[in-house]
């Protein structure tokens, strides 16, 4: 479907729960994981488990988190970021459960949301528990690691976890740098890592803003995994009504009740138009 006519009347009677994937950032310069060119065609993302279990690991995730966190960091949120907290300040909108960790709708304006694989603006060391900003580690290793980034001439890619496409020559030499609460090497960006479960907390209350809602938007996912499918199949099972809004099949076509196969950044102003509402600058 591409005339939007439908998918109008279907969100204007508002209470629409919104639920973000990686195509949502793709206009901020950041690549989604399954797309023509996402990032899953040249890059497999380190598990949990490979993090934890592998001090070599580590030193491989931070070299690569640390040159991409420079340019992940200057993303800025798109027009897509913008139509959502428009919405939600329109009151047509009550909710946003986001996959990404990049804090771009937050970035935007929107209010309620859930940050479904956490953001890499935080750091959380897995001994202690300590909650640390991104901002400070980042000084921190570079500090520890003086020249690295000049040594680094060029950023091949960048991934949606933040990480740069680096090789192990560039790496050479990396070090990290230890919890300054309890000096344990075990420093973790506050994301969700594949392989890992989702917080409760977190699932929790996105179910309850699902249960509250009248109908489920779905921006800019392939539905691939199950940490945001499920919504899909709660909202079919309770007989709310779900329109998907992404590029290309995802895994709950054949739940929607409406489907727009267009890129969110084409469609979403459009959307905006048909009901009357301004979007923020």
């Amino acid at each position: 479907m591409t005339d939007l006519a439908p998918l109008a009347d279907l969100l204007a009677d508002g209470r629409v729960l919104v639920l973000e994937g990686a195509g949502m950032s793709t206009g901020s310069g950041i690549p989604d994981y399954r797309g023509p060119n996402g990032s899953l065609t040249r890059h497999t993302p380190m598990t949990y488990q490979e993090f934890t279990g592998s001090a070599e690991a580590r030193r491989r995730y931070w070299g690569r988190s640390h040159v991409g966190w420079e340019h992940f960091r200057r993303a800025r949120p798109n027009e897509a970021h913008r139509a959502v907290a428009a919405l939600e300040r329109a009151g047509l909108v009550t909710g946003t459960i986001t996959q990404n960790v990049d804090g771009l709708d937050l970035a935007a304006g929107t209010r309620e949301v859930v940050e479904l694989h956490g953001n890499l603006d935080r750091v959380v060391c897995l001994n202690c528990a300590e909650v640390t900003a991104r901002a400070e580690l980042a000084v921190r290793l570079a500090e520890a690691n003086p020249g690295f980034g000049a040594r680094v001439e060029e950023l091949h890619a960048l991934n949606p976890d933040g990480d740069a496409d680096l090789s192990d020559a560039q790496l050479e030499g990396f070090v990290t740098v230890a919890c300054r609460r309890c000096g344990e090497d075990a420093l973790k960006a506050d994301v969700v890592f594949f392989g890992e479960t989702v917080p409760k907390d977190r699932v929790a209350r996105s179910f309850e803003l699902l249960d509250a809602a009248r109908v489920l938007l779905v921006l800019g996912s392939s539905l691939a995994v199950m940490s945001g499918y499920r919504f899909v199949l709660h909202a079919a099972k309770n007989a709310q009504p779900v329109a998907i809004v992404t590029a290309g099949p995802t895994r709950g076509d054949e739940k929607a009740t409406l489907k727009v196969d267009a890129a969110l950044q084409e469609v979403l102003p459009e959307l905006l138009g048909r009901l009357g509402v301004t979007a923020t600058v």
